[in-house]
């Protein structure tokens, strides 16, 4: 389906974008182990409870997201997505912004790349500051 995890990468913002619950869950592998958290939230594994998930958020109206600093880490059949969301607030708090660190992973299947976890948490207001391109190689 996405040939390249970046491609599935911005289907799944731009279903977000566009609160396209059925184009979002596309970009999803149809599987029992994948993996959603959100922010502040409890670990959601599965389909169904993925799927439910995002449609109580979607529920709401389409997100104004936006995925920045990304770092990727890609081999033959994974790759790992490290990167800051920043959400625009709306109602009340329309006009200010909140940034979460996200991890996104995916597979390769026989169908292309489908995303099996995407991990959100809060991160400070002044994270979109740092360039997460100056990460060391080396890992402690």
């Amino acid at each position: 389906m996405f040939a390249t995890p970046d491609e599935a990468e911005n289907a799944f913002y731009e279903a977000l974008r566009q609160a396209d619950l059925t184009r979002l869950m596309q970009v999803w592998a149809d599987d029992e182990e994948i993996v959603c958290v959100h922010p502040s939230g409890t670990r959601l594994t599965g389909y169904a409870a993925v799927h439910s998930s995002w449609q109580q958020i979607l529920a709401d109206g389409p997100l104004t997201i936006y995925p920045m600093h990304p770092v990727a880490m890609t081999t033959l059949l994974s790759a790992v997505h490290v990167l800051i969301e920043q959400v625009a607030l709306t109602g009340a708090q329309s006009g200010k912004t909140v940034n979460f660190h996200t991890s996104n992973v995916f597979h390769k299947s026989p169908t292309g790349w489908r995303m099996v976890l995407h991990h959100v948490s809060n991160a400070p207001a002044d994270a979109r500051m740092f360039d997460l391109q100056d990460i060391p190689d080396t890992l402690h």
